[in-house]
C-alpha cells in the first residue's frame, strides 16, 4: 500500500509540473505557420527589390531593402520561439513518459 501511495505522490508532484509547463498544443503549428509566413514575406521582397532595381527606382529599392532587413530579423525572431516551444514539448512528454514509468510497476 506505501508503494501505491509513494507512487501517487512522485505522480502528482511530477506529473502536474509538466502538464503546467508544456505549451499549448497548436503553440508548435502556429510558430509553424509564422515562420513559413516570413519566409514567403522574404520572397516577395527580394522580388520587389529585383523588379524596382530593373525598373531603375533606387528609392524603392532601397526601402525595400530596409523592408527585407525587418523581415529577417522577424524570421529569426520566429525561429527561436519555435526552437523554444519544441524543446518545451520534448521536455514535457519526456516528463510525461517519466512519470507514467514511475507509476508502473515491474
Amino acid at each position: 500500500m506505501k508503494l501505491k501511495t509513494l507512487a501517487f505522490a512522485t505522480l502528482m508532484a511530477f506529473g502536474t509540473a509538466a502538464f503546467a509547463q508544456a505549451p499549448a498544443a497548436d503553440a508548435v503549428k502556429d510558430s509553424k505557420a509564422a515562420v513559413k509566413a516570413d519566409r514567403q514575406a522574404i520572397k516577395q521582397d527580394r522580388a520587389q527589390i529585383k523588379g524596382d532595381a530593373k525598373a531603375g527606382d533606387n528609392t524603392a529599392a532601397m526601402a525595400g531593402k530596409t523592408k527585407l532587413r525587418a523581415d529577417k530579423a522577424q524570421l529569426k525572431k520566429d525561429k527561436a520561439k519555435l526552437r523554444a516551444e519544441r524543446r518545451a514539448a520534448r521536455k514535457a512528454q519526456a516528463a510525461e513518459t517519466g512519470a507514467k514509468a514511475a507509476v508502473t510497476p515491474k
